[in-house]
């Protein structure tokens, strides 16, 4: 193994009074793609920003070799300067380079940096990061406010890149394409696992099943040493005082594993009186505005329990739809017929609702006193907050002290408090941790009611929707039975943007350089190496899980397991005929200019 360009040794770092690391040993070898795992409020930003050079820790050591260029996109970047464009100069990015990798990320970068969407921000972020040539690149949940053809773009850019890449994100489908290393920031240390994502769950099980097995042994220790005590301390108390104090020593570790066993969080949407089998009908509705036709001639009907996925770009529309499906918005044309007995709960993606200023008590009991109404039964209301992981303290703290997963959190509680038979999530999963994600992902299987699902998590939607709506930003709508998967193989190139005409580079861009001749491009030669990575891993990829298919009785003992590796070696294989593909066309091109044709 290659020695790291970045690494950690032995960290320490204190939020107040509560430890949030304590020995964090962490390193980054050249061109690996590791993914930083653990729950809200581990420290996994805090972690990156030690990386960054932006936080100091109390003790440890940072070290990293001489020169290293490190690009950093935090959770919630700021674009600055005239234009995109300029931002991305400013950063240290050549103009070439820029307006490459901003129209890679699909901005123009003319476009002002003032009044950007969420999901411009973000690309314009990742964009400046990309074209700096950064030697380790550092994301935050890098797919937030992307659309999913986005996310295959960061995808793309990150096979190709020869930086190191350190990853924070709870896109479960992002992170097994890309990663090829897991840490996992638990019980404030760094465990590591030198396989990508998709392995990391069953042996974070198998870790959490051992240390269980370790308290439970702990638990029989004490019970035994306090039984000898009672019986025998008192008559030889000076001959055994060291036993003594070993039993005090035993009490202190189970103190320490208590408290630093995970919150347990319960999630369950309350669901009121049942609806109309018939929820929403739909017939023929189209909408434009700004003279383009987002929607156009679309047909639907929603039946009492289905779960619906509404997917597409940023701009494409989403929201409008929904919006026009629960009737808080007209179509121009059609009509929308909404069943009997509708109560409609809102989670919506501009979290608007949360005032920076409100205390967490105030969200949750916005008329007052200690009690709300969770599933038509009074909780308190600090009861309530507890099951969703907030502390008392946390009830007195304003909104603008939380973390983007705690608001997130915070606000599921208040929706999921609210009796509903038809629950609208725009973009839930934003900051999520992933086990927050299992749990959302169970209450609303359990949810008697209909669901309206805004999301670009695509694992999220393959799980949970019965059939998925797919808007492509010129009026097109198509309807799919099943989640993303089920989509992607019926509409393939749905999504994509027409060919466009590049645009012409600004006057104040320098020109790009012109192509060595005998040479590939740089862009073309990552490419190359990309590929050429990818046809070297994937084939004991693709091995090892057609071993594991190979167990006759895995379908029996587990069907979810056998359909995921059945998805999974479909995946490699397609992956690994692409590489090959790209491969030998960027070998010809490789040749042919050597020999000058």
């Amino acid at each position: 193994m290659k020695p790291p360009v970045l690494a950690l040794r032995q960290v320490r770092l204190a939020d107040g009074p509560r430890m949030l690391f304590d020995g964090v040993d962490l390193a980054l070898e050249p061109r690996c793609r590791a993914c930083l795992v653990g729950r809200n409020g581990a420290g996994k930003t805090t972690l990156l920003r030690i990386l960054a050079g932006e936080v100091q820790a109390d003790d440890g050591e940072r070290t990293l070799v001489p020169g290293l260029r490190i690009a950093w996109v935090p959770q919630e970047p700021v674009i600055s300067g005239p234009t995109v464009l300029d931002h991305l100069v400013a950063a240290g990015a050549a103009p070439h380079e820029a307006e490459a990798a901003l129209q890679t990320f699909g901005l123009d970068p003319a476009k002002p940096s003032e009044g950007l969407s969420g999901g411009e921000v973000r690309r314009a972020a990742l964009a400046a990061a990309f074209a700096r040539d950064a030697d380790v690149l550092l994301l935050d949940e890098p797919t937030n406010h992307l659309d999913i053809p986005a996310i295959a773009t960061l995808e793309a850019e990150i096979a190709a890149s020869r930086a190191a890449v350190l990853l924070v994100s709870h896109d479960r489908a992002f992170l097994e394409r890309v990663s090829d290393r897991c840490f996992w920031l638990e019980g404030r240390r760094v465990r590591r696992l030198d396989r990508g994502f998709a392995h990391f769950e069953a042996w974070a099980e198998g870790i959490a099943a051992a240390e269980a097995e370790d308290a439970r042994r702990l638990q029989k220790r004490i019970e035994q040493e306090e039984h000898w005590m009672q019986r025998g301390v008192t008559a030889r108390r000076a001959r055994n005082e060291g036993r003594r104090r070993a039993l005090l020593d035993l009490r202190a570790a189970r103190a320490d594993l208590l408290r630093e066993a995970r919150g347990q969080m319960s999630l369950e949407a309350a669901a009121s009186e049942g609806s109309g089998q018939r929820v929403i009908e739909v017939r023929r509705i189209a909408k434009a505005w700004a003279g383009r036709t987002v929607i156009r001639d679309f047909s639907t009907r929603i039946q009492r329990g289905d779960r619906v996925a509404v997917v597409g770009p940023n701009g494409a529309g989403k929201t409008t739809l929904v919006r026009m499906l629960v009737g808080q918005q007209a179509p121009d044309s059609g009509s929308v017929k909404l069943g009997t007995g509708l109560e409609v709960a809102y989670l919506d993606q501009t979290r608007a609702e949360l005032k920076p200023e409100m205390t967490l008590r105030e969200v949750l009991a916005p008329l007052g006193g200690d009690q709300i109404l969770v599933r038509g039964k009074p909780w308190h209301v600090a009861a309530y907050a507890k099951s969703f992981l907030f502390t008392d303290a946390q009830l007195r703290q304003p909104v603008r002290s939380l973390s983007g997963g705690e608001r997130n959190r915070l606000l599921l509680a208040r929706v999921l408090a609210a009796p509903s038979n038809l629950l609208v999530l725009d973009e839930p999963t934003n900051d999520l941790d992933m086990d927050t994600l299992d749990l959302l992902e169970e209450a609303l299987e359990d949810y008697a009611g209909t669901l309206l699902l805004v999301s670009h998590d695509r694992d999220f939607i393959d799980r949970l929707a019965t059939s998925t709506i797919a808007l492509n930003g010129r009026g097109d709508i198509v309807e799919t039975p099943g989640g993303w998967k089920d989509f992607e193989s019926q509409n393939p190139g749905f999504l994509l943007p027409p060919a466009r005409t590049p645009a012409p580079a600004r006057k104040a861009a320098a020109p790009p350089p012109p192509p060595r001749p005998g040479k590939l491009s740089y862009r073309d030669q990552r490419r190359l190496e990309a590929a050429e990575a990818l046809a070297a891993s994937l084939p004991a990829e693709i091995q090892a899980l057609e071993l594991r298919l190979s167990d006759s009785g895995l379908y029996r003992r587990d069907p979810k397991a056998f359909e995921r590796l059945t998805a999974e070696l479909d995946t490699a294989r397609a992956r690994l005929e692409a590489a090959e593909t790209e491969w030998l066309e960027l070998e010809e091109l490789k040749a042919s200019l050597a020999s000058g044709s």
